[in-house]
């Protein structure tokens, strides 16, 4: 099935994002993965213009930046502040609703270009800053909005990158949590973010934008590929992944990868297991 050409940014050749993918498979599942270098490949993935020189000159622009930060400014609040002086005010990192509707608000090499981003974007420049200048930082996966931590539990301080590294006060987490959910927060939700989660929100967060635009499938595509790379991810990403490709007019592939979850599921669902059988039958009756 022959596909309108895509706007911008256009995707790598098949040979390119195999090599992207094999890449991408091996430090998901190494034993220390490297968050930014997931992070480029995701955006080599969706963005064929950026090659190896590009992913270079990225992970050099987040060691100048690190270098530009001051020698051990002191506890957590010290270097929370740190980071908002140069990344927020001194070089403009920070975010506004616009960006949740640019695809490009969550590839790194966008964002460090454009020095704008979704708060994830955002926390991982600044994780990635501060963890090259030896700052105790971690990503804290608040619900609704992603936020930096430093220092241990006891005297954890949060900065929030999407509004230029405002150092947070508890009340102001609280504010943040109850306008995402409607709940209060829990100290669970404090808690460091392992790099690969914070990839896996990434790529949720890539999905959920090619949903609500359903001429940009191709994105959702690789997203859902992408995240079953993962050490672990939802059985549900196969149905999705197999109703992307019937959608994108792949109906063999489409029907086999539904097939396929519908087996995953048989044994704890017999009934939703025949709901995606009969979803295959179709699929494969529509190339008659």
């Amino acid at each position: 099935m022959r596909h309108p050409r895509l706007p911008p940014p256009y995707p790598p050749p098949p040979e390119r994002s195999a090599e992207l993918r094999r890449r991408f498979g091996e430090e998901a599942r190494s034993e220390r993965p490297d968050l930014s270098t997931l992070c480029l490949l995701i955006g080599a993935e969706a963005d064929g213009s950026l090659d190896e020189a590009g992913i270079d000159a990225a992970q050099v622009e987040l060691d100048q930046l690190a270098g530009q930060l001051p020698y051990r400014p002191g506890g957590p609040h010290a270097w929370a502040q740190a980071l908002g002086r140069l990344l927020g005010e001194r070089y403009g990192f920070s975010g506004s609703a616009g960006d949740y509707e640019r695809l490009e608000s969550s590839l790194l090499h966008e964002v460090l270009r454009r020095r704008r981003g979704l708060p994830i974007l955002l926390s991982v420049v600044w994780l990635e800053v501060a963890r090259r200048a030896g700052a105790p930082v971690y990503g804290v996966a608040l619900p609704g909005h992603f936020v930096v931590g430093f220092g241990a539990a006891e005297e954890q301080v949060l900065a929030d990158p999407f509004d230029g590294g405002r150092v947070l006060t508890g009340t102001d987490a609280e504010l943040l949590v109850q306008g995402a959910t409607g709940a209060p927060l829990q100290p669970s939700m404090l808690v460091p973010a392992a790099p690969v989660d914070v990839v896996q929100r990434i790529l949720n967060n890539i999905r959920a934008w090619a949903t609500a635009r359903p001429e940009r499938s191709d994105v959702g595509l690789w997203a859902v590929e992408l995240a079953l790379l993962l050490p672990a991810h939802p059985a549900r990403l196969r149905y999705e992944r197999g109703q992307l490709l019937v959608q994108r007019g792949e109906f063999v592939q489409g029907a086999e990868e539904l097939d396929a979850y519908a087996h995953l599921i048989e044994v704890v669902d017999e009934s939703a297991a025949r709901k995606v059988r009969q979803q295959a039958h179709s699929a494969r009756a529509m190339l008659n």
